[in-house]
């Protein structure tokens, strides 16, 4: 194994320091295989943890729904024989449903309806299977629309670096939860960058998988902007859990090609050879923080001590990032329209706009608005980054004007993690989320428009004590080249 595969991120100062809640998710399930401890005392502990650190006026609000008594008695009963027997794992409260929970997507309405999930989510069934025991669900934005987890309906989650700032968004309460050492392991989501963001925030790992890597169904449909995986402690953690649910379903839209090496946990068996990396240490759309730039620089550096060849290079078509954050604005503000439309079927009424934020009013009012011709518009745009993408990295033996490059190096934000407020919806300003967003998803929304698949690693800290996470991103596929250099980063 590539050494740095095991080593777990450095924890925060508001963290639980109890012997379990130190180790990965991959080490606590091994202690239960070995009879060690318990599956009933891994849950328990992190029931203890969360029930100490979770305080929603005072500590990190991260852990919104409690499911503890089932937790305990499905901890106490026979689990599947899977690579996560008895780790205790949450589910972000947007689109994973598990049958029975309440699941609000971070709105009122769906709170004040008090809404539970009749079906487990295709990529749930999964979790179950790995042997994850679910303890409770975690705080998003509303619709996850946002770069900062500050819903009205539930309050701000807190990050555990500084409490006083926020852990990102959406996935924010995900990533606050396993930065703290509640649990080792939770699931995200990333529709512009939801999962890279909080992690850089967190200073977690963050893997935005391959569009189609994981099954979104049954709600939703592969071909979007989203997908989901987990934030994680380890880089093995990351991998193995990405075994564990990346076998497709029937009826996937769109299904990623199997890892080269069977698994993505056997790819951390091996080195990854000399890769050619490009470097991209300023956003071409926004004021970069001289910190984030300077991580990126550093970690190219380390790349290249370790062996590989870095240049100072990266996918032209990202010159117009800037025009083409109008583009994805408009899928963005029709899926939002689209969205609350479905709220509203699921909790039998149409929401209007004392039901959801002043700041996704704005965007479901620009979603209604939209014409088909818009759409069509802004579909064709994210379709010609993609293939403009992908050139960089096709070799030039395989397609005309293929540069070869196998991984692109960015700071995740182009910004230190926020104080809360900043971010945070306003009546009298609605769009100021929006605005105040743009650093912290400069980065990270082309991987998502594209579908290509890209790691947050953290990589350092800023001037007041807050981590600084460096992006990788690969070609379509090869989440087992982000792996394998986000282990060899960890080992340094």
């Amino acid at each position: 194994m590539i050494s740095g595969a095991d080593v777990v991120v450095p924890a925060p100062p508001h963290c639980a320091t109890d012997d379990l809640a130190l180790l990965d998710a991959t080490a606590q399930a091994d202690l239960v295989r070995r009879h060690e401890v318990s599956a009933k005392e891994l849950v328990q502990a992190a029931i203890s943890r969360i029930e100490a650190q979770d305080d929603p006026k005072s500590g990190l609000n991260a852990v919104i729904h409690r499911r503890f008594e089932q937790a305990s008695a499905e901890a106490d009963g026979p689990l599947p024989d899977g690579p996560f027997g008895g780790v205790p794992f949450l589910l972000k409260d947007l689109w994973p449903s598990s049958a029975g929970d309440p699941m609000h997507l971070g709105n009122v309405a769906m709170k004040a309806a008090g809404y539970r999930a009749p079906t487990d989510a295709n990529l749930v069934r999964r979790y179950r299977a790995a042997g994850f025991v679910f303890v409770g669900r975690t705080n998003t934005p509303e619709l996850g629309l946002v770069a900062t987890t500050e819903p009205l309906a539930y309050g701000p989650t807190r990050n555990p670096w500084n409490l006083t700032h926020g852990p990102g968004g959406s996935s924010g309460g995900a990533a606050a939860a396993v930065a703290a050492r509640l649990v080792p392991i939770a699931n995200a989501s990333d529709g512009g960058g939801s999962i890279r963001i909080p992690a850089s925030a967190c200073g977690l790992i963050g893997l935005k998988p391959s569009r189609g890597r994981n099954s979104m169904g049954p709600a939703q449909d592969e071909w979007g902007v989203s997908v989901q995986h987990v934030v994680a402690l380890s880089v093995r953690d990351c991998a193995l859990a990405l075994d564990a649910t990346c076998r497709p379903f029937p009826g996937d839209g769109v299904i990623a090609p199997p890892p080269p090496d069977g698994t993505f946990a056997a790819a951390l068996e091996r080195q990854p050879g000399k890769l050619r990396i490009g470097v991209l240490a300023v956003s071409p759309a926004c004021e970069t923080d001289a910190q984030c730039s300077a991580v990126a620089v550093a970690t190219a550096a380390r790349l290249a001590v370790l062996g590989h060849d870095v240049r100072e290079s990266y996918p032209s078509v990202l010159d117009g990032l800037a025009a083409f954050g109008a583009q994805f604005s408009t899928q963005w503000a029709v899926n939002a329209a689209a969205n609350v439309a479905r709220m509203g079927r699921l909790i039998g009424r149409e929401l209007g706009p004392d039901d959801v934020e002043p700041t996704t009013q704005l965007l479901v009012d620009m979603g209604r608005r939209a014409t088909a011709l818009d759409l069509n518009e802004s579909m064709a745009a994210m379709t010609a980054m993609r293939r403009a993408l992908a050139l960089w990295w096709a070799d030039s033996t395989e397609a005309d004007g293929g540069q070869g490059f196998d991984i692109l190096v960015t700071p995740t934000m182009a910004a230190p993690p926020p104080p809360l407020g900043l971010l945070a919806t306003s009546a009298t300003d609605p769009i100021r989320p929006f605005r105040e967003s743009t650093p912290f998803a400069t980065f990270t929304s082309f991987a998502n428009a594209s579908g290509l698949p890209a790691i947050s690693v953290p990589a350092g800290m800023s001037s007041s004590g807050l981590p600084i996470g460096v992006q990788l991103v690969a070609a379509y596929g090869r989440e087992d080249q982000l792996l394998q250099l986000a282990a060899q980063l960890m080992a340094l």
